[in-house]
């Protein structure tokens, strides 16, 4: 009896009861939340699976829903494996199942944003990031520790990926958002200019204008090997004549460049350099009296606190994290990061010798600005 009296007398009361109540409310949401952030993790990697496998396209093309067997034979695909991630597709809300026929649908509406003939608002693309960067969490987990950064030859897939993505967000929309945003440049184009892309990768968006004007000249420049093989195959297998590609560093002045580019571009690309002023104060120096700098880079600011609205935000600081800002590192650069922002990249073009600098948004692309600097 005593026992229970000092229990009673030793409980929280009043103000002190109400906070710890609200404490525990609040930590049992904030656990609920976490949870569902790990259910997100774990269904963008079979999001990224059924891309890669094509299963969502199987699914889109069957107009009537399907049993696991149906939808493994016309994949052509494992039944056992296509079981189970419909298991995940079900449960995370992307399939619907009918229990008793025992058929799983891909409905219209979600395949308006998981397929290939999507494009350019495939969203399972950008769920491949996830398996990408999970392959090098123990690197990058290391480096905060000691403080250096991963190497691209680290990162599996990153290429193949990112050619993608850039299929989607450059390529899809080059012709009908992004060209236009210098005004009379599609004539110009038409009539014959030289181009230069700095960290071109693998060279989509080079290939696609170099095939549409066939009276420009073309080059891309990056530093990866393998990214530049992949242009290269790629111009070859197109026939392109006017496009050529080149491995080396860009953050190096080359005399053969200096002044002799009516168009520069660079698409996601500054904020991974090792030397990201060199590269910028090299660009200015490529272009002829006259010429522009096309810049796609992402939609960010460059404080914390103005990102908090960003939906994305998340995102592109995880990628950055994890590969933007640790490549740079790995090259001795100062890792600016993808949410090195608008601030950071302006007073960076100001300082490379470009007065002249106007900010876009384009409605195909949430995730970056435009930046058309002269």
């Amino acid at each position: 009896m005593k026992t229970i009296e000092a229990t009673a007398t030793n409980a929280p009361t009043g103000a002190a009861a109400a906070a710890q109540q609200q404490f525990r409310h609040r930590a049992e949401q904030f656990a609920v939340n976490v949870m569902d952030i790990v259910n997100a993790g774990a269904l963008s990697m079979t999001i990224s699976m059924g891309h890669r496998t094509g299963l969502f396209d199987t699914m889109s093309r069957t107009a009537a829903p399907a049993t696991p067997v149906a939808i493994a034979a016309a994949a052509g695909l494992s039944e056992r494996y296509v079981r189970e991630w419909l298991g995940a597709m079900f449960t995370g809300g992307i399939v619907e199942h009918d229990h008793a026929a025992g058929t799983y649908h891909l409905p219209p509406e979600h395949a308006a944003c998981l397929t290939r003939a999507a494009a350019p608002n495939n969203i399972a693309v950008s769920a491949q990031w996830i398996a990408v960067l999970g392959h090098v969490e123990d690197e990058v987990t290391a480096a905060f520790r000691h403080g250096r950064g991963v190497p691209y030859s680290a990162y599996r897939r990153f290429h193949e990926v990112m050619a993608e993505e850039s299929a989607q967000t450059v390529v899809g929309g080059l012709f009908n958002h992004i060209l236009p945003l210098v005004p009379g440049l599609d004539e110009r184009l038409e009539a014959g200019i030289h181009v230069l892309d700095v960290g071109c990768g693998s060279g989509m968006a080079m290939i696609a204008m170099a095939a549409t004007y066939p009276l420009s000249r073309f080059h891309g420049i990056d530093f990866s090997e393998q990214a530049i093989a992949r242009a290269q195959a790629e111009a070859a297998r197109r026939r392109l004549s006017n496009v050529h590609f080149e491995a080396r560093d860009v953050a190096v002045p080359d005399d053969r460049h200096c002044g002799g580019f009516d168009l520069v571009t660079a698409f996601d690309a500054i904020h991974d350099q090792a030397r990201p002023a060199e590269v910028l104060a090299n660009v200015r120096a490529a272009l002829r009296p006259g010429g522009v700098f096309l810049m796609q880079d992402i939609q960010a600011h460059t404080c914390h606190h103005d990102n908090a609205a960003n939906p994305l935000a998340p995102m592109i600081y995880t990628i950055s994290c994890m590969h933007c800002m640790s490549v740079s590192l790995a090259n001795g650069g100062p890792g600016l990061g993808a949410a090195w922002g608008k601030e950071k990249a302006l007073e960076m073009l100001a300082a490379a010798g470009f007065s002249a600098v106007r900010v876009e948004t384009l409605p195909h692309d949430p995730l970056n600005f435009y930046y058309v600097a002269r």
